[in-house]
């Protein structure tokens, strides 16, 4: 189990759900993970379930607030200093807010609240982790978009704004590093209707549960494992051909 053996990964939002899930499989497939998030007690209970799940398996826990700067700038040059390199960065760290929430309800300070952490947290990752993937001679970016970045989210409505930017810089990062001559590749991935704590939220019973679930061409919900999947190839140098690229896991909801 070695796709990314000897690469230093920082996973944001692992305390949970499929920051929890990719840290755990980057790590078993030979990365040291940097665990971070604003939950501390959670992103500590990755790092624990990664050192009793995997033999050598390495991780370590930063708290980290993905929209402050400063923690960026603390995480970053920790990472630097303790490992020595960063070879990948997996944006995931997010909030999907009330549901349901329309533009005409949705109140400004919510608005403002989803792009700080959805969007803000995004760019910050990439002006900061950028420099130090070049330093270490180059890697992987990979950000948590949504299916909701391709469809109108008339109940989630800032979120949907939020993960649409999401996709659009994505692009704009991998063809600005390509052109510069980086060796930084960016790519989004797109979950579909995962069941994290997050998912659940949108689903407030059985039965909008299973209304939902009989949307799915496949036929049942996505786990937290399946992005991680997705994760792991980008992350990996299996896929150095791929940047700008929009990986969706939805089960099949995007082509209908």
């Amino acid at each position: 189990m070695s796709r990314v053996a000897g690469k230093v990964v920082l996973v944001t939002g692992a305390g949970s759900g499929i920051g929890r899930a990719t840290a755990t499989l980057l790590a078993r497939e030979g990365a040291t993970v940097v665990v971070s998030d604003v939950n501390e007690a959670g992103g500590r209970e990755t790092v624990r379930q990664i050192a009793a799940g995997s033999d050598g398996a390495a991780a370590r826990f930063e708290a980290h607030d993905t929209t402050r700067e400063a923690d960026w700038k603390r995480v970053v040059d920790g990472i630097l200093e303790r490992e020595g390199r960063l070879d990948g960065l997996v944006n995931n760290a997010g909030i999907s807010g009330p549901f349901p929430a329309t533009f005409e309800t949705e109140t400004l300070e919510q608005w403002r609240r989803m792009l700080a952490v959805n969007v803000e947290g995004v760019f910050l990752g990439c002006k900061y982790g950028v420099p130090a993937l070049r330093q270490s001679g180059g890697g992987s970016i990979v950000n948590t978009s949504s299916l909701a970045a391709f469809l109108g989210t008339p109940d989630l409505s800032a979120y949907g704004a939020s993960k649409g930017a999401v996709r659009q810089f994505t692009k704009t990062v991998a063809i600005d590093c390509a052109r510069k001559g980086y060796k930084v590749r960016c790519n989004s991935v797109h979950p579909g209707i995962i069941l994290t704590p997050m998912g659940e939220a949108v689903m407030p019973s059985d039965k909008a549960k299973e209304r939902t679930r009989r949307r799915i061409p496949i036929g049942e919900f996505g786990a937290p494992e399946d992005i991680a999947y997705g994760i792991l190839y980008l992350i990996s140098d299996e896929s150095r051909f791929v940047t700008g690229a929009e990986l969706v896991i939805d089960g099949g909801m995007n082509a209908i």
